[in-house]
């Protein structure tokens, strides 16, 4: 019943200069400001690609001042749309998870998931806008990726036999890609359960736990994207000697906290399950 990767959740400690970023970096135009009294948050959401990011300013005591407390600045939230979000309502209730509901989006704390905290909205068709074409993966860090799996499916309504599992050495960590609808989208929440301390992603689940880790878009064009990246100085890398020679990592320092892959467009397939369809 998940559509998409539609948004990503950020906590920042200011919603204008977060906005600004993303606009310098993604080309991102915001689009909207209102309040979300559930998180005593401003939000501030701007649009790349397709999906959006709401961008959570603290007004005061609560949830996004808990975690830049914490944690700083960084992902909050992943976001998913749906065209049932009765049926959505349902099958999360069915399968014993609370939400809460606000403005027409359903909140889900991440005790009640496997560390991620969600929102889900109804579906909506954005024209794209900016450097990249939609955000299509929110990573979650599990300790069991099939217990994980067996969870998302049945809470979320999604197809266990669509998902692709894979395992990466290079980064410690094994576990499956819960496709929401391939071959004709990489919308997925990637599972990933660690099976090297040492690396980025397993010292990061020895701070946190169960947690979300990072969010990948695609882009028809990667050098745009480093272009301004350089133009701010920011910190990016690359990942030569891997599946992905045509995408970048940019670093936390860069994007308020966000660790964000970029991907040149159709190029994921290579590792979820169909490189026919990762074109030149």
């Amino acid at each position: 019943m998940l559509e998409r990767v539609d948004r990503m959740q950020l906590a920042v400690r200011d919603g204008a200069e977060a906005a600004r970023s993303f606009g310098a970096v993604l080309g991102a135009e915001k689009v909207r400001e209102d309040e979300l009294a559930l998180y005593a948050a401003k939000r501030t959401v701007v649009q790349a690609g397709d999906s959006e990011f709401e961008l959570l300013e603290p007004t005061g005591p609560g949830p996004v001042a808990d975690h830049i407390e914490q944690w700083r600045e960084g992902i909050f939230a992943a976001g998913f749309s749906t065209n049932d979000l009765a049926g959505v309502s349902k099958s999360m209730s069915d399968a014993g998870v609370a939400y809460r509901d606000e403005g027409g989006q359903l909140f889900i704390e991440a005790d009640q998931t496997r560390g991620m905290r969600m929102v889900i909205s109804e579906h909506h068709e954005r024209p794209p806008v900016g450097l990249i074409s939609y955000v299509y993966e929110a990573t979650n860090i599990v300790d069991d990726w099939q217990e994980a799996a067996g969870f998302y499916a049945e809470a979320f309504g999604l197809d266990e036999s669509r998902f692709s599992p894979l395992t990466s050495d290079q980064y410690g960590y094994t576990g499956t890609l819960t496709l929401f609808d391939p071959p004709a989208r990489l919308d997925r929440i990637e599972l990933t359960q660690i099976t090297e301390t040492s690396g980025a992603m397993g010292r990061f689940h020895g701070r946190r736990g169960l947690s979300i880790y990072m969010c990948y878009v695609e882009t028809d064009n990667v050098r745009a994207i480093q272009d301004r990246l350089e133009a701010r100085e920011a910190r990016y890398s690359g990942r030569s000697g891997d599946p992905n020679p045509e995408g970048i990592f940019i670093h936390p320092t860069a994007l308020h906290g966000v660790l964000m892959g970029v991907s040149r467009t159709n190029l994921a397939w290579n590792w979820s399950g169909r490189p026919d369809l990762a074109r030149a």
